[in-house]
């Protein structure tokens, strides 16, 4: 692993806040892994051992029904912190882990990930920070699942990739999306037929263009004001 483990630890929300000396101490107790692309790192319902902080590569965190359809929670990158959920409440991993690309990440066991909490309030309180906020994530996922179309959805979806792309958003934004329509269906709960019909009304009303997998955002407001309400008319000037 080139990153060391603390500076690993140093780059996470949860663990940022520590001193050097309190990110030694905790840099001690964490273990090494490494998972090859593909790879489970738990499954949704096991028994929970301890929390992963991503060093590199890409997590997807997901749940499955009985039919094999798929919904993504969220994706973790470097500098993530992945099942810290069941490691504070106590129950099993509420969805499952696997790596989208080889991935190297610190495991910290639970019970130490507790000792440390006791031994540094602030560290506990940021945990309590880190959780409001993926409370406030779900409840924006059930929200568009339930109240956007899949359209809407997909916006929302090619918005949040051009951001992440660093493109600049203010009229216009142009990124590389690698992802098929598969892929991107499971990230906005949802199928690939009907994912492949909401990009090919994108593109008939003019609200993007793609060729392969590069993707342009002619007008970004326009997208944001169809993301938002479902219209396709031309954004409002005031």
């Amino acid at each position: 692993m080139k990153t060391s483990r603390i500076t690993a630890l140093q780059h996470t929300e949860l663990f940022g806040c520590l001193t050097a000396k309190e990110l030694a101490d905790i840099a001690q107790r964490a273990a090494e892994l490494h998972f090859k692309k593909g790879e489970m790192l738990f499954l949704s319902g096991e028994q929970a051992k301890g929390l992963f902080v991503v060093v590199n590569g890409q997590i997807r965190v997901f749940q499955q029904n009985a039919e094999g359809r798929e919904q993504v929670m969220h994706i973790d990158t470097a500098g993530s912190v992945v099942a810290e959920v069941a490691v504070f409440d106590g129950g099993p991993y509420p969805a499952s882990a696997i790596s989208e690309v080889d991935v190297d990440v610190l495991f910290i066991d639970k019970h130490d990930v507790h000792d440390f909490c006791k031994m540094y309030p602030t560290l506990a309180l940021q945990a309590l920070k880190l959780m409001a906020q993926r409370v406030r994530k779900h409840a924006q996922l059930v929200e568009s699942l339930c109240f956007h179309e899949v359209g809407q959805r997909l916006a929302f979806f090619l918005l949040t990739r051009a951001q992440y792309a660093g493109t600049h958003m203010q009229d216009r934004a142009a990124f590389h999306l690698p992802l098929s329509h598969h892929e991107i269906a499971i990230r906005i709960g949802s199928v690939r037929d009907v994912v492949a019909r909401a990009f090919a009304r994108l593109k008939h009303d003019g609200l993007i263009t793609a060729e392969g997998h590069e993707v342009t955002i002619p007008n970004v407001r326009a997208l944001k004001l169809y993301a938002d309400t479902g219209a396709c008319g031309p954004p409002s000037m005031n």
